[in-house]
C-alpha cells in the first residue's frame, strides 16, 4: 500500500520545513511548494491525498489556489492554514470547498489530528 501524499504550499520556508518535519514521520510522503503557482505545478504533475495551503501569499493566495484546485480536482482535499484567522475568513475558505482551517501558530499535535482527520474523512463538524 502507497504512503498517502500530502503537499505543503506555504511561502515561509520554516513552515514548509517545520509541517514536513511534524508529518513525515506519521507516514506520509510530504512536498512542499513556496508558492500557489508551483503547488498547482505539482498537483498536474502528481497525485496529493491532501493539500494544506497558506492563505496569505504572495502572487496567488490561498483561496485562489483553493478555488483554481476545485475546478480542476474537485476532489482535492485542502486545509488552509493562517496566522490571519477571522470567521469571514474560515467561512469564505469552507465556501470555496476548503475541508479544514487552521490556525497559525499550530501544535504538531494540531496539525497531525488536523491531516489524520481530512485523510480518514470523518469531520467533526
Amino acid at each position: 500500500m502507497n504512503k498517502p501524499r500530502i503537499l505543503v504550499i506555504d511561502d515561509e520556508e520554516i513552515v514548509r520545513i517545520s509541517c514536513g518535519k511534524c508529518i513525515a514521520p506519521e507516514g506520509y510522503d510530504v512536498d512542499a511548494a513556496a508558492n500557489g503557482a508551483e503547488g498547482l505545478r505539482l498537483t498536474r504533475e502528481n497525485h496529493y491525498d491532501l493539500i494544506l495551503t497558506d492563505l496569505k501569499m504572495p502572487d496567488m493566495d490561498g483561496l485562489e489556489f483553493l478555488m483554481t484546485m476545485k475546478k480542476t480536482q474537485p476532489e482535492a482535499k485542502i486545509i488552509m492554514i493562517t496566522g490571519y484567522n477571522t470567521v469571514e475568513h474560515a467561512e469564505e475558505a469552507s465556501r470555496l470547498g476548503a475541508y479544514n482551517y487552521i490556525e497559525k501558530p499550530f501544535t504538531p499535535d494540531t496539525l497531525i489530528a488536523a491531516v489524520k482527520e481530512a485523510l480518514q474523512g470523518n469531520k467533526n463538524t
